[in-house]
Order: C-alpha cells, then structure tokens, then sequence
C-alpha cells in the first residue's frame, strides 16, 4: 500500500476497531477506485455495503458491534443487554445486537434490534472503540426490557467494579420519564437520597 493512502486509513481506522467507511474514505480523499484496488490487493475487506476492514489492523474482539454502529451511522450506539457485554457485565450474552439510534431512521439489519431515541452527549461513551450507552443509561434501558435477576446482578456489578456510584444511579433516574418507580425497584439497590444527589 502506498504510504500517504496508508497512514489516512489506518488514522480512518483506529478511530473504529480497525474498520471505516465509504464516507469517512471519502471524506479523506481516498476514492472508491482505490477503495476496490486495495480490496483486490487484499489490504481491505469489504464486510457491509460501505463499511471496510483495514486487514493488518488486529482483530477486534467486539468487530460486530463496530461494524453496526458504522452501519447506523451517527449518533447510534450499542445498548441494552449488548452494551452490558460490552461493559463485561451479569455474563450477558444477548442473542441479538441492541442499538439505539437517533429518529428518524429506518433500516434494518439481520441480528440487529433497533431501539429509537436520541442519545445525549452525556448518555454515550467510548469503550474499547465502541461507541455504547453509559453504564446509567443502560441500566435504565435494561430495567425496562430485560430479566430482573440479569438487571440486579449488572447494578450490583457495575457498583462493585466502580464503573458507576448511587449517586449516579440516582441522578439518572431523575431523568425517567415514565416508569421510574419500576426502574428503582428492578434494580434492587438502596440510592442515595434526593438531596445527595444534588
């Protein structure tokens, strides 16, 4: 590969695990026709109309989840029980990839459950190159759709690995809407009061 094609995809690619798209090669004045010169090479590989894998990157061990995030596009991130397998927590093992994306949006994708909402700055993280829901708000969304003893035990997880505290826990259950009673009690952890939270 040549070396100024060569360093704006591996920078394209670091940003994703090792893969990008059309777009963003686009974007970085990288054309189609050297797009499909490199695949034949076989320095790219096509693995979703418009998204590539950078070949000598390392393999990424959450490469399905990249690729539909890219796939959704901006703004989307993994959630719900995927984005407790992301943050390695109650052994979730969904048998579907969950994403929430922003409205409006229509597509669909085989072993991809779409899930409209649209995600704050603030409810969103980068872990391990994966754009995914914050610990808080997947636990939200997890109390709302999913099995209480998986729910209890990634709340528990999450306190005692330090990836949240009550106190956050407490202010985003503030921001509930509808069901906020529920969430509380499918947690099952005692929150700390409204004035400690403030």
């Amino acid at each position: 590969m040549n070396t100024p094609v060569s360093n704006r995809l591996f920078e394209l690619a670091e940003h994703h695990g090792g893969y990008f798209t059309t777009q963003e090669a686009l974007d970085a004045s990288i054309s189609n026709r050297v797009l499909t010169h490199l695949i034949s090479r076989g320095a790219l590989a096509r693995v979703a109309h418009g998204i590539y894998r950078l070949v000598a990157y390392p393999d990424h061990p959450h490469a399905d989840m990249l690729v539909a995030t890219l796939w959704a596009g901006s703004g989307s991130a993994v959630s719900h029980e995927s984005a407790l397998a992301v943050y390695d927590l109650a052994q979730a093992a969904p048998p579907v990839l969950h994403v929430t994306v922003p409205r409006p949006f229509r597509g669909q994708r085989p072993g991809v459950r779409i899930h409209l909402a649209d995600l704050n700055e603030g409810s969103t993280r980068v872990r391990d190159d994966v754009p995914v829901t914050s610990i808080e708000r997947t636990l939200v969304d997890v109390a709302r759709s999913s099995d209480h003893s998986l729910v209890r035990e990634a709340v528990h997880e999450s306190l005692e690995r330090g990836l949240t505290t009550r106190r956050r826990l407490t202010l985003a259950l503030g921001d509930v809407q509808e069901g906020r009673t529920q969430v509380r009690r499918t947690w099952g952890v005692r929150l700390s009061t409204a004035e400690d939270a403030r």
